[in-house]
């Protein structure tokens, strides 16, 4: 199984009293959004599943990919890792998963798999972290495939 973390582009910063799920991106997070965009759709395979929290700043994130995908809030700002991972059924399901969601979540997901001895790593705001799963010598295994960030593309 192949699991894609996008932590969503850049957004409107927060501010008292503003609600946090309506939280635009910003000029430079679309940018963030469709380089990223551009790069995944050349890497993902057809079927991919995608995943997305159902704030508006992941949802205009995934827009650039220009693909469906379904809106799940156990993603959001207060999701878990158990959530997440019980939501894409690892390591256990057959193919390529994308979630578009948000730290600290991503990160806390990323650092349990790999094995860190830290409780999270930090994701840059619009980059991606893709995992996978493998079994060796009957032991299971999380390679880190890659790992993007929309400024170096």
């Amino acid at each position: 199984m192949d699991l894609v973390l996008w932590r969503h582009a850049e957004a409107q910063e927060w501010e008292e009293g503003c609600d946090d799920m309506a939280r635009s991106l910003t000029s430079r997070g679309e940018k963030q959004a469709t380089r990223m965009a551009h790069w995944l759709d050349r890497q993902l395979p057809e079927g991919a599943r995608i995943l997305v929290s159902p704030a508006r700043r992941s949802e205009q994130t995934v827009l650039a990919l220009g693909r469906k995908y379904k809106v799940r809030p156990e993603l959001g700002t207060d999701g878990t890792v158990a959530q997440l991972l019980e939501l894409v059924q690892w390591p256990g399901a057959k193919g390529t998963v994308l979630v578009v969601g948000h730290q600290p979540t991503l990160g806390q997901t990323i650092a349990q798999l790999i094995g860190l001895s830290a409780a999270e790593c930090a994701v840059k705001k619009g980059a991606v972290w893709w995992l996978r799963n493998r079994e060796r010598a009957a032991h299971a295994q999380t390679l880190v495939v890659t790992v993007q960030s929309p400024e170096v593309l």
